[in-house]
């Protein structure tokens, strides 16, 4: 990797931002709690997360969200629904777009694996604190089921700026980012339509 002159997410050139990695994030959500992994290994390991990973040749986002959660917890997601896409750019130049799902219920128990370790926690009591900085400005949102888009900007564990955007169409229905009938919303929430640039958030 390499070092860029990044310090504030309007330093990105956003218009024309490729990510190196495409991967996806898929988020179980039955009876008020929420299905989380411990991280044991790969990017961001030791925190807690949903299950997710990397795009294989060939994948569709949404493959590869199964994929992984069967992988990492021995589970199938049942009743999938596309939620958002977050873009990461790291000051190491690092770059990974990623796309959430959010699934009603799984087939089987989830079991520990030696990628991960399954968590199920009350929607109302996510431990945020243990997880990427990021993460408690979106997944409200993904619970809500709300559509967003968002885009970050890291130092490693520290996050330096962030804008998140809830997507919707003309009728006020939710619709993918990828619509192009979609419209962003200008003002729905306070944090939103906002960047954030100081003070940085670090997970502790």
């Amino acid at each position: 990797m390499f070092s860029t002159a990044y310090t504030r997410l309007d330093d990105v050139d956003w218009a024309t931002w490729k990510a190196q990695q495409l991967a996806t994030l898929l988020f179980v959500v039955r009876d008020g709690q929420v299905l989380l992994i411990h991280k044991k290994r790969g990017l961001g390991a030791g925190k807690i997360n949903g299950p997710g990973g990397r795009l294989d040749n060939g994948e569709s986002a949404m493959q590869a969200a199964i994929r992984e959660v069967q992988e990492e917890l021995r589970v199938t997601p049942l009743g999938i629904e596309y939620s958002g896409e977050l873009s990461f750019q790291f000051v190491d130049g690092l770059s990974i777009h990623v796309e959430v799902f959010r699934a009603g219920d799984c087939d089987g128990e989830p079991q520990e694996t030696d990628e991960a370790k399954p968590l199920w926690a009350p929607i109302d009591k996510i431990p945020f604190e243990q997880m990427w900085a990021d993460d408690r400005h979106w997944i409200p949102l993904m619970l809500a089921r709300k559509k967003f888009s968002g885009r970050f900007l890291f130092d490693e564990d520290t996050m330096l700026g962030y804008e998140i955007e809830i997507i919707e169409t003309r009728d006020g229905r939710a619709k993918t980012v990828h619509d192009h009938n979609a419209r962003r919303t200008q003002t729905v929430l306070k944090p939103l339509r906002q960047r954030i640039d100081e003070p940085n958030e670090k997970n502790s």
